[in-house]
């Protein structure tokens, strides 16, 4: 058995039967710098309460998985130097040798469904990458989203991936992807793309009714429900494909490949947009997590 370290209000959360949505921690790693990645967190946490439900930020420290950080820990992650980046190949590593890691949307998926949390807000999942057909560089949450039920709400893929080959791959691995609210997949910083998506619901309640049907069926995996950013809020993909392209160039030019090329398209198109797509990525966060509570609310009625 795995030794759960639920922080205080998470545990007070479930005794109480009431309704969690996992956080993951690497918006707080790898995502910007300190004090802004506390602050952030902080800010996420307080619109799922806002909406109703319990937030649970995970993360492992020295070696202990936990699912909910007391503020201290929050802020001492936040400083921390050298966490690693924890995806499903190591994250028992990490753990098994008193590491300390964040989780990607695999990781927080898998301690997620550990902790019985059934839905789960990020901003953007991983995915195909362009080039994918020689590289082979699939992003293992695809995986992850068909073999372990948790409803994930994110603003689709990151935009600097291949969002149709991405989108393939999900069909193909049986994962319905559900728009909220329109027809088109939403792409990240932009609340549209030209693709359309699989499955449209406009409540949140029958997301979760989707949920609960998929685990009486007994099929494995989770589900993809692809929440556009605010109109208000977005960078249009017209003014984004010639800077993703460039800094896609850009990465080329400069022999940037494996890990290190999603954290460098990321740096170009912030310093392209001004600092712009920063502001949208926290955006979309935090409607994901308002969305991500009325989610979870519906679920514990059903439940």
């Amino acid at each position: 058995m795995i030794d759960l370290q639920f922080s205080t209000e998470v545990k007070a959360a479930k005794e109480a039967g009431g309704a969690i949505v996992a956080l993951e921690s690497t918006i707080i790693t790898h995502g910007m710098p300190y004090p802004q990645n506390i602050e952030v967190a902080a800010q996420v946490e307080q619109d799922i309460r806002n909406a109703g439900a319990t937030p649970a930020t995970i993360a492992v420290i020295k070696g202990r998985l936990h699912v909910g950080l007391e503020p201290e820990q929050l802020s001492g992650l936040g400083q921390a130097k050298g966490v690693a980046k924890l995806s499903r190949a190591d994250m028992a590593a990490c753990m098994a040798t008193g590491g300390t890691g964040a989780t990607t949307v695999a990781a927080t998926m898998i301690a997620a469904h550990h902790a019985g949390i059934s839905v789960f807000a990020t901003g953007g999942i991983g995915g195909v990458h362009k080039g994918a057909e020689t590289s082979f560089d699939i992003s293992a949450d695809l995986h992850e989203l068909a073999q372990t039920p948790v409803t994930v709400i994110a603003a689709g893929a990151k935009a600097i991936l291949d969002l149709n080959k991405t989108l393939e791959v999900l069909e193909t691995l049986g994962v319905p992807v559900i728009a909220f609210g329109q027809d088109r997949f939403p792409a990240f910083w932009s609340a549209q793309s030209t693709l359309d998506a699989p499955l449209r619901m406009d409540d949140s309640a029958d997301i979760a009714k989707s949920h609960a049907m998929r685990r009486a069926l007994g099929l494995p995996g989770g589900q993809l429900v692809a929440n556009p950013i605010p109109t208000q809020d977005q960078i249009p993909a017209s003014e984004l494909a010639p800077i993703i392209a460039q800094a896609q160039a850009d990465a080329d030019t400069h022999n940037i490949s494996g890990k290190g090329v999603t954290p460098y398209l990321l740096q170009r198109i912030f310093e392209r947009t001004e600092g712009r797509s920063l502001i949208a990525n926290i955006a979309l966060v935090r409607n994901n997590a308002r969305l991500g509570a009325k989610i979870a609310q519906d679920l514990q009625k059903i439940a």
